[in-house]
């Protein structure tokens, strides 16, 4: 497994807009729509890509303040998730976001999520809150 930046507007981009959907969209009868992909002009985006070049993960990285960078839309690859993939994509945006300068990683954690991440030494901040009408909390980590 490789994972490396993707490009916004190429089409690895599109093609991991559609995992985000496939894998995080779809189930909750959501969609993107153009205004929140232009969003995403000015943050990273990262994928994993199994042996065979596909796409198997990807997370959005977006810059919030100086030194502070929150990862979102983290999705693997139905048939391959529990497998050790969000793990690698998390960690490696960790040593992107190190190498960037950054000190601190933050994220909104669907609650299924919350073990997964205090795992990889995120702390849970705050109480719980709803995003899209499905519980989350938001968590963080000194990088």
């Amino acid at each position: 497994m490789q994972v490396i930046e993707i490009q916004f507007g190429t089409p690895a981009y599109d093609e991991s807009i559609q995992l985000r959907t496939d894998i995080l969209r779809i189930p909750l009868g959501l969609e993107f729509f153009v205004e929140d992909l232009e969003k995403e002009y000015n943050q990273f985006h990262l994928g994993c890509y199994n042996k065979n070049s596909e796409l198997v993960g990807c997370l959005v990285l977006n810059p919030l303040s100086e030194g502070v960078l929150k990862m979102r839309q983290v999705a693997v690859s139905q048939n391959i998730q529990k497998k050790g993939i969000g793990s690698l994509l998390v960690h490696a945006s960790e040593d992107f976001a190190k190498k960037r300068g950054f000190t601190e990683m933050v994220l909104n954690a669907r609650e299924t999520a919350v073990p997964f991440y205090e795992k990889l030494n995120y702390t849970k901040i705050g109480e719980r809150f709803e995003e899209v009408n499905i519980p989350h909390f938001k968590m963080k980590k000194d990088l």
